[in-house]
């Protein structure tokens, strides 16, 4: 651990992790945000490249669950879109069913649901993930049967960075419609790593979390 002008920094092994990881609170509160991470946003939910055959190779388990839409988008683009950044994300189905946000019945379903993503929130959104299921709110089609989402999805609010020495950097994203969230975490006493336990034991192996709590008991 090193203490700069950004806080304190974990590291383990190649990779580096903001104490923000560690000692804020956090603990997803779907009752109060309907799922709106998985509308709102600029682009798909980034996607590793090992992750692709796995999309594929579950279709017909989870495609059944997704929207008209989204299964349209699937057959239009294939299962990932390059953003503006270059990077591989899911695709994305657009508020009216045409291209980028739920179809309209289900976007306007979800902003009554979840308080927080508004209907005119949604229409300027780049657009709803293609995988998802819409009902009383948003749900990950791909983990409601039975499959293992995209890991950027399970770690959310955590965040990926890939650094230019070939490390990776996590950091916690900060956005107002996680602000359920992470006033139940306080709430109950959970921080985002405690949280986020499975997700970053699949990632980076129970070893990496392990250490992660000891270098957490160490900083709190």
């Amino acid at each position: 651990m090193n203490s700069s002008g950004f806080g304190t920094i974990i590291q383990i092994g190649d990779v580096l992790v903001s104490e923000d990881v560690v000692c804020e609170f956090f603990a997803c509160d779907y009752a109060a945000c309907g799922g709106a991470c998985c509308v709102e946003g600029e682009s798909g939910a980034p996607l590793e490249e090992s992750e692709l055959d796995g999309l594929e190779e579950g279709y017909e388990a989870y495609s059944g669950l997704m929207s008209d839409a989204g299964r349209a988008r699937v057959s239009e683009v294939g299962f990932f879109e390059v953003d503006r950044d270059g990077d591989l994300v899911t695709p994305c189905v657009a508020r009216d069913g045409s291209g980028a946000g739920a179809s309209g019945e289900a976007a306007s379903g979800l902003a009554s649901a979840s308080g927080l993503a508004s209907a005119s929130g949604l229409a300027s959104a780049s657009g709803a993930c293609a995988f998802c299921h819409f009902g009383d709110g948003a749900l990950c089609a791909i983990e409601m049967a039975g499959r293992e989402k995209p890991v950027s999805c399970a770690l959310y609010p955590i965040r990926i960075t890939k650094m230019p020495g070939g490390g990776l950097a996590l950091n916690l994203h900060r956005w107002d419609i996680c602000r359920a969230a992470f006033e139940k975490g306080r709430r109950e006493g959970v921080r985002a790593y405690e949280f986020l336990r499975g997700p970053l034991e699949r990632r980076f192996g129970p070893e990496f979390y392990e250490a992660l709590s000891a270098a957490a008991q160490h900083i709190l």
